[in-house]
């Protein structure tokens, strides 16, 4: 056999991975293979892979007889949308997907070609975990991953799509990563698996419930996305990437724009409702208020009483974050800071505006909250808003209680432009429990109550006090918003500020 032929042999071996008895099974259990995916994500014939021949070192357990071409795992690079993206591809036909010491060499030089070259990274995992024949090499292999995975945090977007098992330390690469994609029914992470779980704990669960992927877009917040299939999550990375730059330094690319910058909607003056206990969707606002209605909202399913993604105004990239008076008052407890935290310090990492919509009564009480470190995580929130450098807006379309008020974007924090709708309330708290503080000694009826209520709202929950401190720099008819929001980033496109010069800060985790 010539040096050619035994090249196309090869090639065939690799692209055929388990062979077409275990691609028919990943088949039938609802997933693609590995190329497949990759076919899917990818502009269409984009796609140049490398080491595409490495084989696996391992000699131990007759692993040297079983031996293919790629070691299972697909990896190179594309475009999405014209632009670079470098991927990785597990494939379970081929030892379950497991890493290996020769696969985990192939994603890190991956990894290098990422950084060095400012392309976001985008991982497929689809795997039974480390490959046990080799022992501690599969382990370095990992290690060696989230090492990279956390060099390039904040540097180049990383992706990471868990499209059928993630088990053990296999988990701690998706969890470094900026956004995790699961696909429902058919894929799951979790440290220990059920089995494990019920010799130690005697807890009975299934995989589903433990690490399916709902439980983590709705319970544990760790995944970001929820796809219905293999082709829908692959889709979903594409429209994530439209919103994002390909790395710390490079702007994202803005899109053309239909949507008259200077736009009025009436519906806005009245979207709020007159009585402050009352709920309505703050996505309602948003998409009101943002280009053509569009907004890839992130965790979707996750602390609902805040809501983050992405939209465009003036065809550029934003970050949105709004406290939702839909969903526990819009309060701000545990999750809610951690996601808003997340999504702040990403942004601010890739440079992206930051637009916050207020309407927040304050932090949850309870003990569950307190035992729970509402302090420590609230200030995590905090912490995000006040470091980020890049523009920040808010706007205040209700309530500004408290603690709360400081936390989500104010103007203390160093943001640039505040605006406030007529119906904002900014306060230490709300009219009643301030009433019930200030004059629990001299009020003897309802009627005294009320009245004492209705003076606080008048001097107090308001927004012109704020405005009159230049707390807040205007308040403004809530059908103006996109105008007047779409000025004071274009007056913040080229805005410069800094940090005080050290190491890294101490954020409290």
């Amino acid at each position: 056999m010539s040096n050619l032929e035994e090249l196309q042999r090869r090639h065939a071996a690799a692209e055929a991975g388990g062979g077409p008895e275990r691609q028919e099974r990943q088949h039938r259990d609802g997933k693609l293979s590995a190329r497949e995916r990759i076919d899917l994500l990818l502009d269409e014939g984009s796609f140049e892979e490398t080491g595409k021949l490495v084989r696996h070192r391992c000699h131990d357990f007759g692993m040297e007889a079983q031996t293919i071409d790629g070691d299972g795992f697909v990896t190179g690079y594309g475009t999405v949308h014209g632009r670079l993206v470098y991927v990785f591809a597990q494939d379970f036909t081929v030892f379950g997907g497991s890493l290996s010491e020769s696969n985990a060499q192939k994603i890190c030089q991956l990894m290098d070609m990422a950084l060095k070259n400012g392309a976001p990274l985008i991982g497929l995992n689809d795997s039974g975990g480390a490959r046990i024949q080799e022992g501690v090499l599969s382990l370095a292999g990992y290690t060696d991953i989230f090492l990279r995975n956390t060099l390039a945090s904040g540097v180049v977007p990383q992706i990471s799509a868990v499209m059928g098992p993630c088990a053990g330390g296999a988990v701690y690469s998706p969890a470094i990563t900026d956004f995790v994609f699961m696909v429902d029914k058919t894929s799951y992470m979790f440290v220990t698996g059920p089995d494990v779980i019920k010799t130690v704990t005697h807890e009975d669960v299934t995989k589903e419930d433990l690490g399916g992927a709902m439980a983590h877009n709705a319970t544990s917040g760790v995944a970001h996305f929820l796809a219905h299939d293999d082709a829908d999550c692959c889709a979903r990375i594409r429209e994530l990437l439209r919103y994002l730059p390909q790395n710390n330094v490079d702007p994202v690319p803005p899109v053309a724009c239909g949507d008259p910058w200077d736009r009025e909607d009436s519906s806005l003056d009245g979207l709020v409702p007159a009585e402050s206990n009352m709920p309505y969707d703050m996505k309602d606002v948003i998409r009101r208020v943002v280009d053509d209605g569009e907004f890839l909202e992130v965790h979707e399913h996750y602390a609902q009483n805040i809501v983050v993604g992405f939209a465009r105004m003036e065809g550029r990239s934003v970050g949105i974050v709004g406290n939702n008076p839909a969903v526990l008052a819009g309060c701000l407890d545990i999750n809610s800071s951690l996601k808003g935290a997340r999504f702040v310090r990403f942004c601010d990492a890739f440079g992206i505006p930051i637009l916050t919509f207020e309407d927040v009564p304050g932090f949850l009480p309870g003990t569950e909250q307190e035992w729970g470190g509402i302090i420590k995580h609230g200030a995590k929130l905090l912490y995000a808003y006040a470091e980020a450098t890049v523009p920040k807006v808010t706007v205040i379309t209700r309530k500004a209680y408290g603690g709360a008020y400081c936390v989500m974007g104010s103007k203390h924090l160093r943001t640039d432009v505040n605006f406030a709708w007529p119906t904002a309330e900014i306060a230490v708290m709300g009219a009643e429990g301030a009433v019930n503080i200030l004059y629990r000694r001299e009020i003897t009826d309802e009627a005294a109550r009320a009245a004492k209520i209705a003076e606080y709202k008048e001097r107090f929950a308001n927004p012109f006090v704020a405005a009159e401190r230049g707390f807040v720099d205007d308040v403004i008819e809530p059908r103006t918003t996109r105008r007047r929001v779409i000025r004071a980033l274009r007056m913040l496109e080229n805005k410069v500020d800094t940090m005080p010069k050290k190491k890294h800060g101490n954020i409290p985790l």
